[in-house]
């Protein structure tokens, strides 16, 4: 078997067999098949697509058992995770994974860092002082059986070939194909060995997916995909034009999430919190919630106001190493250098806020990567006095920045002031969740 007969192949139309893409993701893992022919083959890919119902499957079960995949069938109950397509201020996981936990569903969360205008879960956490994603197997395993939870990173033997593949697609402009994108993020999730995923698909401005028609596409691929594999799954597709919240950054988001877990916060946080939790309970057959998706609110929205959820996430916090006092003393948390307040310049309403712009500030405040080896300051990002719909007055205070020094202060201004816009009456917002599909 060639590498070069299998690019020709697919660049020619043609549909590539089980054992051929085997071949393809042995050599990605390997360095059996040379960089510049599997970025050649990716980009044919990028093309012609890939079958849905042989080659993506067969695709999938080749890069998901490239490395070491979980079996966490010893621990009762159904595990579920949830996964988000990226977007700004999304925070949701923070709160999400221990309100669900302790609602009686297991959630093994495998995160990702932020890259480009998206933030991610990692950073977030690490932005606890002493908190470690970069868990032993069998500690995760141990944390998911005994507090229903565990949030690390992916680690060296999960989907291997993945790595090598993400980052060739970074490097050829082949990242924007849904085959490609789908596999990717599945052979992640699914090794981590849970028996159903809820996927966050989001759309708009500041998220991958710009169009409805893409998003949908997208999420109807990654559900149809995973029940190929024998995994349950459904997906919301949720509204990205505007961030998420107020905060904006790593520190400033953990705060916005203790306060969702202490019955407070933002109403669009707490909402997709909720919606998506309803789906992670069900799908993972909760005690006494059935089918039932109002039971399973009811049963969430009792979990925050107990108090349940914010002391399973201390004992997360204190699990993985971290100083659970910041969910009473936040100021715990980093705090940046420098403050700077950013102005209305006139009266109205906020008629539009860019989340991809808003994301972008963020990054040049510091708080996430233009590329993967950038150092992200934890303590970096911005807080969002005026949301997108909301009267303001000329003078009043749009946003707080944070920042280590005044030239990323001004860097970030610049591009929060080009995210902004102030009309004469608020926009027609879209609804928070778009679309259910299952």
């Amino acid at each position: 078997m060639r590498a070069y007969d299998l690019i020709k192949k697919k660049r020619d139309g043609g549909q590539l067999s089980a054992e051929e893409l085997q071949y393809l993701i042995w050599g990605a893992s390997t360095g059996g098949v040379a960089d510049e022919q599997l970025a050649a083959f990716l980009m044919a890919v990028f093309w012609r697509g890939m079958d849905a119902q042989r080659e993506l499957p067969a695709w999938l079960e080749a890069m998901l058992h490239s490395g070491q995949v979980l079996d966490l069938s010893a621990i009762p109950g159904r595990k579920v995770d949830k996964h988000s397509t990226g977007g700004v201020g999304d925070k949701i996981s923070l709160p999400l994974a221990p309100l669900v936990a302790v609602c009686g569903v297991k959630v093994p969360m495998v995160s990702g860092r932020g890259l480009g205008h998206t933030g991610g879960t990692l950073d977030k956490l690490e932005s606890i002082p002493g908190f470690v994603v970069d868990l032993p197997i069998a500690r995760f395993a141990e944390l998911v059986d005994r507090l229903g939870v565990c949030l690390i990173g992916q680690t060296a033997e999960i989907a291997p070939a993945d790595r090598k593949l993400y980052a060739l697609r970074d490097a050829t402009a082949t990242v924007e194909s849904v085959p490609l994108i789908a596999s990717s993020i599945l052979s992640k999730k699914l090794a981590e060995g849970v028996d159903a995923l809820v996927l966050d698909v989001k759309v708009g401005r500041g998220a991958f997916m710009k169009t409805l028609e893409e998003a949908r596409t997208l999420a109807r691929t990654m559900v149809d995909l995973c029940k190929a594999m024998g995994r349950g799954c459904v997906a919301l597709l949720t509204d990205m034009d505007a961030p998420l919240g107020h905060a904006v950054g790593n520190a400033v988001e953990v705060r916005e999430s203790i306060e969702i877990l202490r019955g407070h916060g933002p109403d669009d946080v707490r909402e997709l919190t909720l919606r998506l939790g309803v789906e992670m309970l069900l799908a993972g057959q909760a005690p006494g919630v059935g089918e039932d998706p109002q039971l399973a609110r009811m049963r969430l929205e009792t979990a925050l106001a107990d108090g349940g959820a914010l002391k399973r996430f201390a004992q997360v916090i204190a699990a993985q190493g971290g100083d659970a006092r910041v969910l009473d003393d936040p100021a715990r948390l980093p705090q940046p250098r420098m403050k700077r307040e950013v102005r209305a310049n006139r009266s109205g309403f906020v008629s539009l806020l860019d989340a991809e712009l808003v994301g972008l500030a963020a990054v040049e405040l510091g708080a996430g990567r233009a590329r993967k080896e950038d150092v992200v300051d934890h303590a970096a990002g911005l807080l969002l006095h005026k949301r997108l719909g909301e009267e303001v007055r000329e003078g009043e205070v749009l946003a707080e920045l944070h920042a280590a020094d005044p030239a990323r202060l001004d860097a970030g201004e610049a591009r929060l002031r080009a995210a902004t816009q102030i009309g004469e009456a608020p926009p027609q917002r879209k609804p928070l969740v778009l679309e259910r599909i299952g």
